[in-house]
C-alpha cells in the first residue's frame, strides 16, 4: 500500500461518460424506478398524515400532513441515494464487473466513484422532484421557497450517497448492507424530525439529532415547505457538506485500497 492510496480524490469531467452510461441504462426501466422510489414515502405520508392526522392534527400550529411531508421527501431522497450507491453500485463493481471494464479504459477509479456519487444524487433528486410534484397535487409546499428545494435535495442525496460508498467499498455481499440500513439509516429516521418534533426526544438524543446529516436536511426543508425561510441554515448546510466530502475521501480511499492494492 503505498501513500497515492490516501491522496486527495481527482476530480475531473472524466466522469461524465460513466454517469451518462448509468443514466442510459436507468431509462429503461425510469418509470417503474421513479414509481417504487415514492411509493412508499406516499404511502406513509397518506396513511400517517391523514390517519395519525385525524388524531394528531396541529404540531406547532402546523397541519400534521404538511409536517410529515417535509420531512418524508428528505428521508426518501436519503433511502434512493442510498439504495443506488449501495445495491446498485456494488453490483457494478462487483457482480457485473462495469467497473474492471471501465479501468480498462482511460478513466481512474476516482472518476468511477465521483460518478456513482452524482448519479446516486441526481436519481434520488429525481425521486424528490417527483413526490414534490404529488405533495402539489396535495395543495402542500405551493410556496415561492419551494424552489430553494431541488438544489438542496440534490445535495442531501450526495451527502448520503457518500456515505453509502463507504458501505459499498468494504461489503462482501448484498446482506452486510442490511446492517447499515438497520442499524443507521432507520434510526437516523426516528431521531431527526421526520414524523415528530425533536423536541419531544430525551436532552442528549436532541443533541445527537442536531449533527445527524438526516436532521439537517430536515431543518433545511421543513420550512421551505412551509413558505419560510430555515432560521440561521449555515451550519445544516455545512453540516451536509462536511459529511459529503468527508465520507466521499473515506470511500475513495477504500475502494482504492479494495481494487488497486
Amino acid at each position: 500500500m503505498t501513500m497515492s492510496t490516501y491522496r486527495l480524490p481527482s476530480v475531473s469531467l472524466r466522469f461524465v461518460p460513466v454517469w451518462r452510461r448509468n443514466l442510459l441504462v436507468w431509462r429503461k426501466l425510469a418509470v417503474a424506478s421513479v414509481i417504487g422510489n415514492i411509493a412508499e414515502p406516499m404511502i406513509t405520508l397518506l396513511a400517517f398524515g391523514y390517519g395519525l392526522g385525524s388524531l394528531l392534527q396541529e404540531i406547532d400550529g402546523v397541519p400534521y400532513i404538511e409536517f410529515l411531508a417535509s420531512g418524508s421527501i428528505c428521508m426518501s431522497v436519503m433511502m434512493a441515494s442510498s439504495f443506488e450507491a449501495l445495491y446498485s453500485a456494488f453490483s457494478r463493481m462487483h457482480v457485473q464487473k462495469t467497473w474492471e471494464t471501465l479501468l480498462n479504459t482511460p478513466l481512474d477509479l476516482d472518476d468511477i466513484v465521483l460518478a456513482e456519487l452524482l448519479w446516486a444524487a441526481s436519481k434520488a433528486m429525481i425521486s424528490g422532484l417527483a413526490i414534490l410534484v404529488v405533495l402539489f397535487v396535495l395543495g402542500i409546499g405551493l410556496h415561492p421557497t419551494t424552489l430553494l428545494v431541488p438544489p438542496l435535495l440534490f445535495l442531501i442525496g450526495m451527502t448520503f450517497a457518500s456515505i453509502a460508498l463507504i458501505m459499498n467499498a468494504i461489503a462482501r455481499a448484498y446482506d452486510f448492507f442490511t446492517y447499515y440500513f438497520t442499524l443507521v439509516l432507520t434510526p437516523m429516521i426516528f431521531v431527526s424530525g421526520v414524523y415528530y418534533p425533536t423536541a419531544q426526544l430525551p436532552a442528549w438524543l436532541q443533541s445527537l439529532a442536531d449533527y445527524l446529516p438526516l436532521g439537517a436536511a430536515v431543518h433545511l426543508v421543513r420550512p421551505l415547505l412551509l413558505g419560510r425561510l430555515p432560521v440561521n441554515p449555515l451550519p445544516n448546510v455545512l453540516n451536509l457538506l462536511v459529511f459529503c466530502v468527508a465520507a466521499f475521501y473515506v470511500a475513495t480511499v477504500l475502494t482504492r485500497r479494495r481494487l488497486l492494492t
